[in-house]
C-alpha cells in the first residue's frame, strides 16, 4: 500500500510559511480567532523589457536602405562589363574592358551574394526583434560582410582583366 507524500510545505504552519515566503511573523491574536492559512502563490515571471522604439526604427531604417542598395546594384552587376568599362574611364586607364565571361559569371556570383546577405540580415534583424532585443547592429554587420564578399567578386573580375590591371600598374603620363 503506497502513502502519498506530502507536497512541500503542506504540513507547515502559517508561522512557518510566512518565514519562508519572507513575510513579517504573525502578531499575538487571540487564541479564537487564529488566522487560517493562506495559500503562498509564487511572484508571476517578469515580462521582457519591450525593445526600445528608436532601436527598432533604426533598425527598419537600415534594414531599408539596404533594400534600396541591394536593388539599385543588381543592374550594374547583371552588366559588369559596362560597368566596369565605365570605372576604367573614369579613373582615365587606357585600354579596353576585356574579360566579358568573367564579368558576367562573377556579376551574378555577387547578384547572388548580395540577394543571400541581404536575406540573412533581414532574417537575424527580425528574430532579434521578435525577442525584444537590440537588433540594430545586426543591418551594419550584414552590410560590412556582405560588401566584403561582393567586393572580392569584383575584384576578381578586375584583376583578372589585363588592361585594367595593365592601366593600374602603368604611372601616369604626365
Amino acid at each position: 500500500m503506497s502513502v502519498d507524500r506530502p507536497q512541500y510545505g503542506e504540513y507547515a504552519s502559517p508561522e512557518e510559511q510566512r518565514a519562508r515566503a519572507g513575510l513579517p511573523p504573525l502578531s499575538a491574536e487571540p487564541a479564537a480567532s487564529a488566522p487560517t492559512p493562506t495559500p503562498v502563490t509564487p511572484a508571476a515571471p517578469a515580462a521582457a523589457a519591450p525593445a526600445r522604439p528608436v532601436g527598432r526604427l533604426v533598425t527598419f531604417v537600415l534594414l531599408g536602405f539596404g533594400l534600396v542598395n541591394v536593388l539599385s546594384s543588381i543592374p550594374q552587376f547583371v552588366n559588369m562589363a559596362s560597368t566596369l568599362t565605365e570605372s576604367m574611364e573614369m579613373l582615365g586607364l587606357d585600354g579596353e574592358f576585356t574579360n566579358f565571361a568573367a564579368a558576367r559569371t562573377w556579376g551574378i556570383v555577387a547578384v547572388v551574394v548580395l540577394l543571400v546577405g541581404y536575406a540573412a540580415t533581414a532574417w537575424l534583424s527580425f528574430r532579434q526583434l521578435k525577442r525584444n532585443r537590440a537588433a540594430w547592429w545586426i543591418p551594419l554587420v550584414g552590410f560590412v560582410v556582405t560588401m566584403s564578399l561582393v567586393s572580392a567578386c569584383i575584384s576578381v573580375v578586375m584583376f583578372s582583366d589585363p588592361a585594367f590591371t595593365a592601366g593600374l600598374l602603368t604611372p601616369p603620363a604626365g
